[in-house]
């Protein structure tokens, strides 16, 4: 059995050594490097070519989120998911648009990190629960809803299955077999409903996808 190669850069000896008994507990992952800073977990990614690497924001030298950037720009297949303390929706949108696939508090129980382990190394976006809920009461707080909810231009349900998929982690190819349209169909649903939704990005389709409560796996 090929198991998931897992990368852990957190800054605290005591903190990553917990990670990686949890981690090497399981059958299916193995610990293939650790780093104490941003900077080396770069390197070490460079070299061991690790499937999730499991980073922490607070660290010397490059922070998580610089560090994560940098990362998917070299390698923009590689799963990054952070694990830190935070939990102000702000860092969730940086990293969302550095381009990490999934974000789970250090509070949260160890088996939440496993669950979101596997979401990542699979494909898909994994938000802990915590912050999701944080996120979507501070939208409604605020009263930040869509423009293109205001203009009152509907999505079809072909366009929020595709549009839930997109915020899920599926590539377009995937969507497309799931769904059974070819990809061309996918990126027109796609393209339609970023226009009727004045949005731009996967940050955009994310923060939506949370709004409507789309974040999870049927």
């Amino acid at each position: 059995m090929n198991k998931l190669r897992i990368l852990i850069a957190e800054d605290h000896g005591l903190m990553r050594a917990g990670m990686k008994l949890l981690v090497e507990a399981q059958e299916d992952m193995e610990v293939v490097g650790e780093a104490g800073d941003g900077r080396a977990a770069i390197e070490l990614a460079k070299r061991l070519h690790p499937d999730v690497v499991l980073m922490d924001i607070s660290m010397p030298e490059l922070n998580g989120l610089q560090a994560s950037a940098e990362l998917k720009r070299i390698a923009p297949d590689l799963k990054i998911l952070t694990v830190t303390r935070h939990t102000d929706d702000a860092y969730l949108q940086e990293l969302l648009r550095a381009g990490v696939s999934g974000y789970v508090l250090k509070q949260s129980a160890p088996t939440d990190l496993i669950v979101a382990i596997r979401a990542v190394a699979s494909g898909k976006v994994y938000l802990d629960p915590k912050i999701t809920g944080k996120v979507l009461n501070s939208y409604t707080e605020k009263g930040n809803k869509l423009r293109g909810e205001k203009s009152g231009e509907q999505l079809t349900g072909r366009e929020s299955e595709v549009l839930r998929h997109i915020a899920l982690g599926y590539s377009n190819k995937e969507i497309a077999e799931k769904m059974g349209i070819s990809v061309k169909t996918v990126e027109a649903h796609k393209a339609n409903s970023l226009k009727k939704l004045h949005m731009e990005s996967r940050k955009d389709i994310v923060r939506y996808a949370i709004t409507k409560g789309w974040m999870q796996e049927n």
